[in-house]
């Protein structure tokens, strides 16, 4: 067979980087996808985003509560550090955006980089073809070349070849118009993407300001409580007082129920009823799942043994959590279960137990009480009203306890 002349041959190496352009457009593809798991990292941080301020809005409330009795106090504090932990997580997530943004550009950059440069390429073999197919218009026309055949196989082969090279100028020409429009559209993402980073700046230039007068009361605020380290470590030992008589309650009753239980028999766990085994097998598989307590708030103070959040040789034990929260906030159930007792202890204020077969859930720092020992129920349904102090601070004393022992409260909660 004869060789094809040149605008053939020229025509085969075009559709070869026809190829070649389809494979790097399956890059191109790869890349944007990539981008649009970027785009969902990023949807990501912005729901963070949207939880910090909401965080940031919450404090801001139950810190103006505090702050409103002109005096430097542990609950002030307690709000003032949550609030600056939700803003420096935010500040956190508007970095961690902007890093996102930076490579997005750099990867659109490319992107733009390669595209140009095919686009040259195929722009000067386009043109090549058209000068071959004038050039061999003008020494030899179609209809000629195809009738010099020596054969009916090279004249049928000659025929192929002219659809052939006519097939690949069309497709040239669409790859071009092809990567000219997708160039347009990446160009547009790139303006697009810059004024988006231009505000995200101007918005971590403001939340760092904010974050540095925080820390800056925060400090105040530390020295105002050292200056009145007498009376606050007085309110230290009291409330250790409180914490031990109350967990002494709770111990007493649960020793008492368990005797019960068991007919008067020494157990250290409860003798469950099926009905009882089955509400405690509910509320056992459901740990990580528990309603909270209180629907707005903050946990003040964890579970165990931790240092003062001033004083750091003083160490604090805990018998479960506290949560503060605003002014007369109702306090709810976490779960089914029924009132096992209903007390006052000093330091403590009103106190709720709720049994859950085997588990118990306890409710301290209540101003009223909206239920009676021996009322069956339900999860979410309202205990009484959050008791707030003398110095503005409202917070509720949360435990969890399984038969005998304390359980770490916040493993029980649903995250937030």
């Amino acid at each position: 067979m004869e060789t094809p002349h040149y605008p053939f041959r020229l025509a085969y190496r075009v559709s070869m980087k026809i190829k070649v352009f389809h494979i790097g457009l399956f890059v191109l593809l790869f890349v944007f996808g990539h981008l649009a798991n970027a785009q969902k990292s990023r949807e990501e941080l912005e729901k963070e985003k949207k939880e910090n301020l909401e965080k940031i809005s919450q404090a801001e409330k139950i810190l103006n509560q505090t702050t409103s009795k002109k005096k430097a106090t542990i609950g002030q504090l307690n709000a003032l550090n949550y609030k600056i932990e939700a803003q420096q997580s935010l500040t956190n997530s508007i970095s961690n955006e902007l890093n996102l943004l930076n490579q997005k550009l750099n990867e659109i950059g490319s992107i733009i980089n390669s595209m140009e440069s095919d686009l040259d390429k195929m722009k000067a073999e386009y043109a090549s073809m058209l000068y071959a197919t004038q050039k061999s218009n003008q020494s030899l026309s179609k209809l000629a070349y195809i009738f010099a055949s020596a054969s009916f196989y090279e004249m049928f082969m000659r025929l192929k070849y002219m659809e052939y090279y006519g097939k690949m100028r069309r497709q040239q020409a669409a790859q071009i118009e092809m990567i000219k429009d997708l160039l347009i559209r990446q160009k547009e993402s790139v303006e697009e993407v810059r004024l988006e980073k231009s505000t995200l700046l101007q918005e971590q230039i403001f939340r760092n300001r904010e974050l540095n007068k925080l820390k800056q009361q925060q400090s105040d605020l530390v020295a105002e409580l050292n200056k009145r380290e007498k009376q606050v470590k007085s309110e230290i030992e009291d409330r250790k007082k409180a914490v031990d008589n109350l967990e002494k309650i709770i111990a007493d009753l649960i020793k008492k129920e368990i005797e019960k239980s068991s007919k008067g028999a020494s157990s250290t766990k409860f003798a469950l009823t099926p009905e009882a085994k089955e509400l405690s097998d509910s509320f056992a598989g459901n740990r990580n799942k528990l309603f909270w307590p209180v629907t707005s708030g903050f946990i003040s103070q964890k579970f165990g043994t931790h240092p003062h959040p001033v004083y750091k040789n003083i160490q604090i034990n805990n018998d479960g959590i506290d949560i503060q929260t605003n002014e007369n906030e109702e306090i709810r159930a976490v779960f089914d279960g029924e009132v096992r007792n209903v007390a006052f202890i000093p330091g403590m204020n009103n106190v709720v137990m709720v049994q859950h077969g085997e588990y118990f859930t306890v409710y301290a720092k209540l101003k009223d009480v909206k239920v009676k020992k021996g009322d069956k129920i339900t999860a979410k349904e309202t205990l009484g009203i959050v008791y707030t102090d003398n110095d503005g601070t409202s917070e509720v004393q949360f435990q969890v306890w399984k038969n005998n022992q304390k359980l770490n409260p916040e493993q029980w909660l649903f995250k937030k």
